[in-house]
């Protein structure tokens, strides 16, 4: 299979790339007061790069901002991300489990409560530190779209672990869980841990960037083409699957376009080369409910998780 377009190449264009943004870093504006009431704030944020993020950042990308919508609860969606942050959510009785999050929004927006905030309370209300990733989009021109995405995802990993004492961590036993374009960055995340992204800036890069496990929930572009219905739809070729790859939960609703039909196909593609995996289609919920009871039965997703995680060990 193709990597994804060639990382290492890319590597070299980030480097060109960087010499045309800013030179400093822009700060975020802060989050409305309007917004903070609609999402839970971390015991601690951290920069992912201590100065300006690989690549620089593009001109026109403008500041961040943070958006409640119309629905009931409001989903609060954040755009224009250049300086990306980890947030970390410690749980009251914890396990040692942690799970880095990544929230959806089709790699343009990040949709933070709903798919954030939301989630890492229920993960600490099982015991499970979380940590959210909110990484930069919206996609970065002429790069793959979730190019970006994925160096802060890997940085994300790597700091946990290097902060795994101090925040009551077992490094072994760090996961990723994302939503849509968020459950992309999942599967790439653990797909590609080994892919050198960026270069190295301090001692957390010495740690490894695989995780532990690993929980796309309705995953996008899994395909090239979501919208082709045809059962022999191939796989996006970006997708090296192979042995040694750590363990997969995967949900989706059967009836969110053709991502179902991908994830079956993801899921016996692992299976074809040993690796643990176990797989949630129930018939209906759409696409975009979190954990929120519109999903019907599809938002009992968590439910399921969670006996998956104790079957798994990662979970007591």
């Amino acid at each position: 299979m193709k990597r994804f377009l060639g990382f290492r190449v890319l590597l070299g264009l980030t480097v060109a790339l960087a010499s045309c943004a800013l030179l400093s870093a822009v700060e975020p504006s802060g989050i409305p007061a309007e917004v903070t009431e609609l999402i839970t704030a971390p015991e601690t944020t951290l920069k992912l790069w201590p100065s300006t993020p690989p690549g620089g950042i593009p001109e026109g990308i403008g500041e961040e901002k943070w958006t409640p919508g119309n629905e009931n609860p409001p989903i609060v969606r954040v755009g224009n991300v250049s300086i990306p942050t980890l947030g970390f959510y410690p749980a009251e009785n914890p396990n040692g489990a942690c799970v880095v999050i990544f929230p959806g929004g089709g790699f343009e927006i990040l949709a933070y409560n709903l798919e954030g905030t939301e989630i890492a309370q229920w993960l600490n209300s099982i015991g499970v530190s979380a940590v959210i990733v909110k990484y930069r989009v919206p996609r970065r021109a002429g790069l793959p779209k979730h190019y970006a995405p994925l160096q802060d995802a890997q940085r994300a990993i790597r700091l946990t672990r290097a902060h795994a004492e101090e925040w009551g961590i077992d490094p072994s036993k760090i996961g990723v869980l994302g939503f849509s374009a968020g459950g992309r960055l999942t599967v790439a995340a653990a797909l590609d841990y080994d892919v050198k992204t960026y270069d190295p800036i301090d001692e957390a890069d010495e740690l490894s960037a695989r995780p532990d496990f690993a929980i796309p929930i309705y995953p996008a572009y899994l395909m090239d083409d979501e919208r082709d219905m045809k059962a022999s739809t191939p796989l996006s070729d970006e997708l090296n699957i192979r042995e040694g790859l750590p363990p997969f939960f995967i949900s989706v609703a059967g009836n969110d376009e053709n991502r179902p039909a991908a994830a079956a196909r993801f899921f016996i593609q692992l299976k074809e080369v040993g690796v643990p995996c176990e797989l949630h289609i129930p018939v209906k919920g759409g696409h975009g409910y979190g954990l929120r009871s519109y999903g019907g039965v599809a938002s009992e997703w968590g439910s399921n998780c969670e006996k998956w995680m104790r079957a798994m060990n990662i979970l007591p």
